[in-house]
């Protein structure tokens, strides 16, 4: 069972639509595509697969510093992140996702390159699948992943977005 008695939330407006964030004691843990209203029942059903017995807790103060620095992001004010995160995930993804989190801003990497980065070469669909299951998009930046190609590939929060974020961050034109 979970060590994390309370997830704080809340939601923000962003160019990209609502989302909601959460936030453990430990650090950001989650952010969602859309509002409260839209993300509740998927967030329990998600920690309750993960067996994690919490107490979800609408907080806005707890959740303002992250909310703050994704707002920077937006105005074009951050290129990084400066924030406690609760990696919540298998030993596999935390190790995607941490080399995911280290792809500058308004770069790109291929499925591929990060599979050769993590030693396992073969293993392009697993880093697919991992960022598929990133629970902290933006701040873990899946939206700078691409197809070997160049091309624009699967982004949860749908391909409009991974658009944005890319266009947002100057590497749109490393892609077309």
């Amino acid at each position: 069972m979970s060590k994390r008695p309370f997830i704080y939330f809340s939601e923000m407006n962003s160019p990209i639509g609502m989302l909601t964030v959460g936030k453990s004691d430990k650090g950001v843990c989650f952010i969602e595509f859309g509002s409260i209203k839209e993300c509740l029942s998927s967030i329990e059903t998600r920690l309750k697969k993960r067996l994690m017995n919490v107490i979800l807790s609408e907080d806005k103060e707890k959740v303002m510093p992250a909310l703050n620095q994704l707002d920077e992001y937006f105005q074009g004010k951050r290129t990084s992140f400066d924030l406690s995160l609760d990696l919540i995930g298998t030993k596999f993804q935390t190790l995607v996702w941490q080399k995911v989190k280290d792809i500058p801003y308004g770069e790109t990497k291929s499925y591929k390159e990060i599979a050769f980065e993590i030693g396992a070469p073969k293993a392009v669909r697993a880093i697919g699948g991992a960022n598929n299951q990133n629970p902290i998009p933006i701040i873990i930046p899946c939206h700078r992943v691409i197809g070997s190609n160049g091309s624009m590939v699967g982004y949860g929060g749908g391909l409009e977005k991974k658009e944005h974020l890319l266009r947002l961050e100057g590497a749109i034109r490393k892609i077309s």
